[in-house]
């Protein structure tokens, strides 16, 4: 594999800044080897031009649903499951195109789809994979066809086929079962539905779901085998027992209290607090887009949102990047929530780093992703405008080139995108 050289580019270093000083870049292998100026000669290297434009590592939505294609449930379970998972292809690649190389599934994607884009059948982001919600029977992600009386995900978001394991679970050790069984299934995360939630049309979002116990147990039999708990929590004291149990993430966090933040800060606990969603469901609601008991918790919701951001940022609470996206039209639009972020309470260097470093961080591939920096994964991100200003990000052509391990995978500027025996032939 031969080197590449960005020139003259202005970098965010891992406080979130840019110099004003433009450096040069150089990578090899796949690894940032240099960053500085005059960058040391290298025959075979690439050379990019980076003078007037600002890289940054690559983008890491850590609350994906690379598979949701649609609200409509009836579309949905009319869909051959072969058509799903062609039409995920398409999402992930345009998330990668959009700057996202590394995402964090929080259910849909199963290790077929993961294994696919790390094999280079498709293009897309490094995927860490839930496999599936986890609910309890009645519960968030609890779909049940009362008419037919079958059992199905809520919205029948994630297709029943032969390789997913079933969502719904009750008692601890139905749960060690369960978590075994995702793990078995290529799981990479464990997610729990421990709260309420807005589509959801049997639940109010602050009642509490899955005993301390439960939850306790599968942050213990994840922890067992290397993985680790996302807990979807849109408030009340579900999100006490996922904290004191010891789950990595609280999802969404809406209605966060300040005791709440004190205990995940304590905890070493991140909060991905899904923003863009969030406004864009509650202006559903507005539109007579979500059925009627989903409009109201959705604008009953609508002053909190953005608050969590403030109270954990108070409190010294971690914070990620997620996009939650459910509908294919969204994919792509990922970056959106950085300024998402910012417009809630956070600096644009504060967004940047919870859009990056941090969630490097939170997936446990922070000692060698999410920087640019000698001995990093050169995962990154060429922006032709300052992003100081992070209403760029609403924007997709604010990204000139994306870069994945050392790969330019995309580029408006006309150069060509790279290949090698990792990643597809259609690059």
């Amino acid at each position: 594999m031969s080197g590449l050289i960005v020139h003259d580019v202005h970098v965010l270093d891992e406080g979130g800044s840019f110099d004003s000083a433009a450096v040069d870049v150089v990578v090899r292998d796949g690894l940032v080897t240099y960053v500085g100026a005059n960058a040391p000669a290298d025959a075979d290297a690439v050379h990019h031009d980076g003078r007037g434009r600002w890289l940054i590592p690559g983008i890491v939505d850590c609350h994906a649903h690379v598979t949701s294609l649609s609200l409509d449930m009836l579309e949905l379970m009319e869909m051959p499951v072969t058509r799903w998972a062609i039409e995920a292809g398409r999402n992930v690649e345009a998330m990668l195109r959009a700057g996202v190389t590394t995402a964090r599934d929080a259910g849909g994607a199963d290790a077929g789809i993961r294994d696919s884009i790390a094999a280079g059948v498709v293009l897309g982001p490094d995927l860490l994979i839930s496999c599936t919600m986890l609910s309890e029977t009645g519960g968030h992600g609890d779909g049940f066809l009362a008419g037919p009386g079958l059992d199905c995900t809520a919205g029948y978001v994630v297709p029943d086929f032969p390789s997913m394991p079933s969502s719904l679970v009750d008692g601890p050790d139905e749960m060690r079962r369960k978590v075994r069984q995702i793990i078995r299934a290529g799981g990479d995360w464990i997610k729990l539905a421990i709260s309420g939630g807005v589509l959801s049309g049997h639940d109010e979002p602050d009642h509490p779901q899955f005993g301390y116990e439960e939850i306790s147990v599968a942050v213990e039999e994840a922890r067992r085998k290397g993985r680790r708990v996302m807990a979807h929590a849109v408030a009340g004291p579900g999100i006490d027992d996922a904290v004191r149990a010891g789950v990595r993430s609280i999802e969404h966090g809406v209605n966060l209290t300040e005791e709440q933040a004190a205990s995940m800060a304590e905890a070493g606990c991140y909060l991905v607090p899904t923003l863009t969603v969030l406004n864009q469901m509650v202006e559903r609601a507005r539109n007579g887009g979500l059925p009627p008991v989903s409009a109201r918790k959705a604008l009953e919701l609508e002053p909190s949102v953005g608050k969590c951001v403030e109270i954990a940022k108070g409190y010294g609470v971690p914070i990620a990047l997620g996009s939650d996206f459910m509908t294919r039209d969204q994919h792509g639009m990922n970056l959106s929530e950085i300024d998402s972020l910012r417009r809630a309470g956070l600096t644009a260097a504060e967004a940047l780093l919870a859009a990056t470093r941090t969630g490097q961080e939170l997936c446990e591939r922070g000692g060698t992703h999410g920087r640019i920096a000698a001995g990093y994964v050169f995962d990154a991100v060429l922006l032709g405008a300052d992003p100081s200003d992070t209403t760029i990000f609403n924007d997709s052509a604010a990204v000139v080139s994306v870069y994945r391990r050392g790969h330019l995978v995309h580029s408006t500027d006309g150069e060509p995108a790279t290949t090698d025996s990792t990643e597809g032939a259609h690059l």
